[in-house]
């Protein structure tokens, strides 16, 4: 299905989008890729959501992402003999691993982990930083804090700790059954959530065993702090500025957002922009005006994707917030400013030959008369490396691989074409004019870009550049002598 824009839009599923009905509707007014959210509902509930996903793709013949989302290690209190208390600032709360019920002075924290990794002077964050409280001692089994900023604590509030790395691995068992059973549905994307390190993403890797990409929600300060190193392990970003904005100070979040999309751009990497984007939507048919500038921003950033939570998954008006992101990025893609910031920000990559190619592509589209980049990948590089130039022209990315062209609807301006196996260049010229013409992108007398690796079939070859009239397609209805 055509975008008349190049950020994707991804839209989480949840009560208020399980029908088929609703799931296409959501496709229609512009959702990319469907976010499975795997801390809510039954496996048996997921699987039927990712079985409608898959059948509206065949009815409509257009590739579309599944994004799993691992819930990763959830820390919270226990329960209240009263179900609730006040803290007041000032006053001394005491964190234990005692199950008794809590009190106004203590409550149960049933995560011996935390315990061993403070150190006095520490922060706890409790109920999304509504309350704080510092260390003043701390044991293997307890921890005796001041309330810096007091409110209403009750059962099983989140809990964060923001100044230390936790000896916890990012995958509980529920994760790991969770990965198996996403994996083995077939999803093309996995998010793993409370990664602090690069070693949580090699021990994922090793379980997931290529059957999905891999994409990493920051959202730890651990994981700012060693963001190259967890880069370079995965396939994709998202910067998921809930927990960040919760476990940081507020005021880091904007720049920390702008450095890690121009880092996953300048490593042809998708990177996603998400959480609280149009938050007002699940009550409201309207966002407000900063929540519109807000997904604007991501977009003149040059992000890859902008995500939509319970907006979708929960909202009273799923299919208006989709609807809403759609319109914003047309309107600032149309934007003279937007092509400005885009090109200020590319940084020239020159390290192989396909990045040359993707470059030369590029710039021969931009100085003359060429309407679209059709690009062959296998593999889905070439797909991401001529999108990270952000071309002012279409990218049609063709692929006879299915998980290819899936994986690449989450990346910017990128549109996956399924073509038969081919091995001669010839017939690819053939069926990029094809689809440059049947996607409207071009029609007969125009020129395009074609960029393909010889020998075809093979990863990584890309090494060949060809400028080609569309009526090549009228041409060749077989492969030539």
């Amino acid at each position: 299905m055509r975008r008349h824009r190049n950020v994707k839009i991804v839209a989480t599923l949840g009560p208020a989008s399980e029908t088929y009905e609703t799931i296409k509707a959501l496709h229609e007014a512009g959702a990319d890729v469907f976010r499975l959210n795997m801390s809510h509902g039954t496996h048996d509930s997921i699987r039927e959501k990712h079985e409608i996903i898959r059948k509206l793709e065949a009815d409509l013949d257009s590739p579309i992402a599944i994004l799993a989302d691992l819930q990763g290690p959830k820390l919270r209190v226990g329960e209240f003999a009263n179900g609730e208390e006040e803290l007041v600032e000032g006053a001394s709360f005491r964190m234990d691993l005692d199950d008794k019920p809590g009190t106004v002075d203590r409550v149960n924290l049933p995560h011996p982990e935390i315990f061993q990794a403070l150190e006095p002077g520490a922060t706890l964050l409790v109920n999304d930083g509504k309350i704080r409280l510092k260390v003043k001692s701390c044991g293997p089994e307890f921890a005796d804090t001041e309330v810096i900023t007091g409110g209403t604590i009750s059962n099983r509030k989140g809990v964060n700790v923001p100044d230390v790395v936790l000896p916890l691995a990012a995958l509980t068992d529920k994760d790991r059954e969770d990965l198996e059973f996403a994996c083995s549905l077939g999803v093309d994307w996995l998010a793993l959530s409370f990664v602090q390190r690069p070693r949580d993403v090699i021990e994922a890797s090793a379980l997931v065993r290529d059957r999905a990409a891999i994409m990493v929600k920051i959202e730890k300060p651990a994981a700012v702090t060693d963001f190259d190193a967890i880069l370079d392990e995965v396939d994709g970003i998202m910067v998921a500025r809930g927990d960040l904005g919760v476990e940081l100070p507020v005021q880091n979040v904007p720049p920390l957002q702008k450095r890690m999309v121009r880092k996953c751009r300048a490593a042809a990497k998708p990177v996603i922009v998400a959480t609280q984007m149009l938050e007002s939507m699940i009550e409201s048919p309207m966002p407000t005006r900063a929540e519109v500038s807000d997904v604007a921003t991501a977009i003149y950033e040059g992000a890859d994707a902008i995500m939509l939570s319970a907006e979708s998954a929960a909202g009273d008006y799923p299919v208006e917030a989709v609807t809403t992101m759609d319109n914003v990025a047309r309107e600032v893609e149309s934007d003279a400013t937007y092509r400005e910031v885009i090109e200020a920000s590319r940084r020239a990559e020159r390290m192989s030959v396909a990045d040359g190619i993707v470059a030369a592509a590029r710039e021969i589209a931009e100085t003359t008369d060429i309407k679209v980049i059709c690009c062959f990948t296998q593999s889905g590089t070439t797909a991401l490396l001529t999108a990270r130039e952000r071309p002012r022209v279409p990218i049609i990315g063709m692929t006879n691989m299915r998980d290819t062209a899936r994986r690449l609807a989450l990346t910017w301006g990128v549109n996956c074409v399924m073509t038969p196996q081919l091995t001669r260049f010839k017939m690819a010229v053939v069926n990029a004019a094809k689809a440059a013409r049947n996607l409207g992108y071009a029609e007969e007398n125009d020129q395009i870009v074609v960029t393909a690796g010889v020998p075809f079939n093979v990863p990584g070859t890309t090494n060949i550049l060809r400028v080609a009239p569309c009526e090549e397609s009228l041409i060749y209805s077989s492969d030539p002598e």
